[in-house]
């Protein structure tokens, strides 16, 4: 089977998390650098198959767009450009940030590594594609 990759999309950070191969277990794999974001997703799908891939979607509180929703929705504009055979999808990433941030906590990470916004983002993909694993 191929792997579901999910996508924590961020102004200069981006988490990126995908499934094993049999869809079972979710594992953060990366933070890279937004500006190299297509760059690598290039790379990645060349070495190994992905048939889906996840985006979260900024919401506030009361499901309205937040400031950050225009910026993902144009990397999904040009990623639909870049990448028109593989299928996207969005899923709504209200609490990931501080879900990461708690799971941090309960892995007792102490208050540096918790400083650390790579592995936040990290850890977010995680939870965004758990969260979609488990939806389907």
């Amino acid at each position: 089977m191929a792997r579901i990759l999910a996508i924590d999309y961020g102004k200069k950070r981006t988490g990126i998390a995908v499934s094993d191969p049999l869809r079972i277990i979710a594992n953060g794999l990366t933070t890279v650098d937004t500006k190299e974001l297509f760059s690598f997703l290039k790379t990645y799908f060349e070495s190994e198959t992905v048939d889906t891939v996840v985006v979260g979607l900024p919401k506030s509180l009361k499901n309205q767009d937040t400031d950050a929703t225009p910026l993902v929705e144009k990397f999904i504009e040009q990623f639909v450009r870049t990448f028109p055979s593989m299928p996207i999808s969005t899923l709504d990433e209200r609490f990931t940030s501080k879900m990461a941030f708690q799971t941090m906590i309960d892995a007792g990470l102490g208050k540096k590594a918790r400083q650390n916004k790579a592995l936040v983002d990290e850890i977010s993909a995680t939870i965004l594609l758990q969260s979609y694993m488990l939806s389907l």
